[in-house]
């Protein structure tokens, strides 16, 4: 490279050079030069003719004459440099460059000359010296060689150390190493890894395909294999060419002869202090391993081996955590009659990849069945174990037959008791599948989705009340119902939100997308359970995912879509009340919710009537058949045989009004004789 901001050359040069040439440059091993620009000729003195090679007797003081000494490609650079120092005023400059000798030998040199210009700034003369420079720049390269040697070492110590600090796995650290993007950056042609585990060698990475080695996988440590020999050393070994493998190795040597392999290194892992593994990196070529690159592979064993520890850690939590959430959710779905139910649960690479989803199914009383998915804050083993007490809570609760509301009031309070700072949500449904009446309550949940027999999937709008643990907190254990109607062949779609959440977009475009995904899923639950798992593992979340699907079974078209019935007794006064409540939540079922206080007022009125004016039980039959044009029949049967009679109340009257109600309310009405009784029954348009 041109010096063009070189210092002046130190040595003096006579006026009358190059008569009298300066025998200190000789000694030192210099040529001297003297370029008149003006006539162009270029003065050699002896020690510059003898660099050049050139005899005294062939050269003629033309530049010319030097083209057989110089390459064309060198040649140019000088020119060029020259020209550049001339051009910008400088008043020196510098250059290495080749020198071809008589015999075609390249050899280096160094030329280094000082330009002297007239009053005007001319460059009238370039006066310098030239010298052989084989050596220095031999050591240049060599100087060069190495620092990118060492450049290109610490660059896969710090890629490697960067890609490992994401491996939270024994398989993630595997991976970093063992692919061909970690092959590369570690610049071997293959790897291996071996964990040790009670004095034995467990080899977990036999690097790339059709190299692994048969009856190799569990070694032990006394044997004579380099991994083994590691363990005991604690010593890395390095095995320069092939002809080291076969001399030391014998018994691994036939394994080894057919991979393309020159050279490897066996580093140990170590970590706090202990052999946790041993790593062998194989390279095609042969290698002596210097000092330096020793120390870096070291250095990079290092870096694996804290890696490795971390996650060796990891999976040893993370198998417990998972062995403790296992436990906790139930161990088997119950068979419900009237029913196909499905339920999944798949953690996220998160925490320790453990949460406080949770799902279950509750047989409960008089045939009904109850169904809940929750979520406790958190990825931890804490949440795991409230996940596992709010279940066998609720479960409790559901059993003995209370509300829907007063469950989950009761569950709240539970968690508060607990005295934890975590919350959960949950979804709790009460269904009676001889009905299809679902009665649902909600805790800062998402809503669930339902899909109809016909296809359609939509979401249902639950009325909701505060997280569990929250509502008690601040005594709101209000818990509202929402009834809905399950026909024959609806299905039921509770989840939490790790099916629904994608990092980077909205939690209703995933409800959309969900709802998309399951109205065009398969009718059989299992097959929908597997179908909605493996779209969730195309967009894995940072949440934990469970869902329960309830599909009530039977005719999607059968004649009957809904059917209650109660007994009230005159001496039971709870059971006017009771049954005004059973025909509000079937009503509000079947989705005849715009003619729901007309359908409540009128079977109020006949259930009044048949208690009042008759001497036994009333019998209230209600049903709402399938169709688009669907008419809501309801009959109140009594003991009697005396025919209602419908009278015109007086201006001050104030009985007589009943059967005027009844007619004005039903689109028709009628009484017809039931055994030794009666019955009254009325139909209400529900389109």
């Amino acid at each position: 490279m041109a010096d063009r901001g070189a210092k002046r050359p130190t040595v003096s040069v006579p006026d009358d050079w190059p008569a009298h040439p300066d025998l200190t440059l000789a000694l030192n091993g210099m040529g001297g030069f003297d370029w008149d620009l003006d006539s162009g000729r270029l003065h050699l003195d002896p020690p510059a003719l003898e660099l050049f090679d050139m005899p005294p007797d062939t050269y003629d003081d033309r530049p010319a004459t030097l083209a057989d000494r110089v390459p064309p490609t060198e040649a140019a650079r000088l020119d060029a440099l020259v020209a550049r120092a001339l051009k910008d005023g400088s008043n020196s400059y510098g250059a290495y460059f080749r020198i071809r000798h008589r015999d075609g030998a390249l050899h280096w040199a160094h030329s280094q000359g000082s330009i002297r210009r007239d009053a005007s700034g001319r460059p009238r003369r370039i006066i310098g010296v030239v010298r052989d420079a084989g050596d220095e720049y031999t050591q240049a390269a060599e100087r060069l060689a190495a620092d990118e040697e060492r450049r290109r070492h610490n660059s896969v110590v710090e890629r490697t150390t960067a890609a490992l600090a994401h491996a939270r796995t024994v398989q993630d650290v595997i991976a970093v190493l063992a692919d061909e993007q970690g092959l590369s950056r570690l610049g071997a042609e293959n790897i291996i890894l071996g964990l040790v585990e009670a004095g034995r060698i467990r080899l977990v990475s036999e690097g790339k395909a059709g190299s692994f080695i048969p009856d190799h996988g569990l070694t032990r440590v006394g044997d004579e294999f380099p991994m083994s020999e590691v363990v005991r050393t604690l010593a890395p070994r390095f095995i320069a060419d092939r002809a080291e493998f076969a001399a030391c190795y014998p018994r691994l040597w036939p394994a080894i002869e057919p991979l393309n392999i020159g050279s490897a290194a066996y580093l140990p892992l170590i970590a706090q202090g202990r052999t946790i593994g041993v790593i062998g990196l194989f390279y095609r070529r042969e290698s002596a391993f210097r000092d330096q690159e020793r120390n870096l592979l070291v250095a990079l064993g290092s870096s694996i081996a804290q890696s490795l520890a971390r996650s060796m850690l990891y999976d040893q939590e993370h198998e417990l955590a998972a062995g403790l959430q296992k436990a906790m959710l139930p161990r088997r779905i119950p068979g419900v009659p009237g029913a196909q139910i499905a339920v999944r649960y798949r953690s996220a690479r998160l925490g320790r990849d453990i949460g406080g989803d949770w799902y279950d199914v509750i047989p409960l009383p008089d045939g009904r069945v109850g169904a809940v998915i929750g979520d406790v804050q958190g990825h931890d083993t804490q949440a795991a174990a409230l996940m596992g007490q709010l279940r066998i809570v609720l479960r409790a609760y559901a059993a003995e037959g209370h509300s829907p509301a007063t469950v989950m009031a009761r569950a709240s309070a539970f968690l508060k008791e607990l005295d934890t700072d975590r919350f959960a949500t949950c979804v709790y449904v009460d269904a009676d599948l001889s009905t299809g009446a679902a009665r649902f309550v909600r805790a800062g949940h998402i809503d669930p989705l339902l899909r109809h027999a016909e296809g359609i999937c939509r979401r249902l709008p639950v009325a909701g009340g505060l997280p569990l643990g929250i509502s008690a907190e601040f005594t709101r254990l209000d818990y509202p119902v929402t009834t809905v109607h399950l026909a024959p062949g609806d299905t039921l779609l509770l989840c939490t939100d790790g099916l629904v959440e994608v990092p980077g977009t909205d939690i209703d475009d995933g409800l959309r997308h969900l709802t998309a995904e399951v109205r065009h899923g398969p009718q059989d639950v299992q097959q929908l359970a597997d179908r909605l798992c493996t779209l969730a593992d195309r967009c894995p979340g940072e949440d934990d995912m469970a869902f329960l699907l309830l599909r009530r079974v039977g005719d999607p078209h059968h004649q009957i879509a809904g059917r209650v019935q109660r007994q009230i007794s005159p001496a039971d006064p709870e059971g006017l009340s009771a049954a005004r409540h059973m025909i509000r939540a079937a009503v509000r079922a079947w989705g005849a919710r715009e003619r729901a206080e007309e359908i409540e007022l009128v079977a109020d009125e006949l259930i009044t009537n048949a208690l009042l004016h008759t001497e036994g039980p009333a019998i209230v039959h209600m049903e709402m058949p399938h169709g688009a044009e669907r008419r809501l029949r309801l009959e109140v049967e009594d003991p009697s045989s005396n025919l209602p009679k419908r009278r015109e109340p007086g201006e001050a009257g104030v009985s007589g009004r009943g059967l005027l109600l009844v007619d004005r309310l039903t689109d028709v009405w009628g009484v017809e004789p039931r055994g030794s009784g009666k019955c009254v029954w009325c139909e209400f348009n529900c389109p």
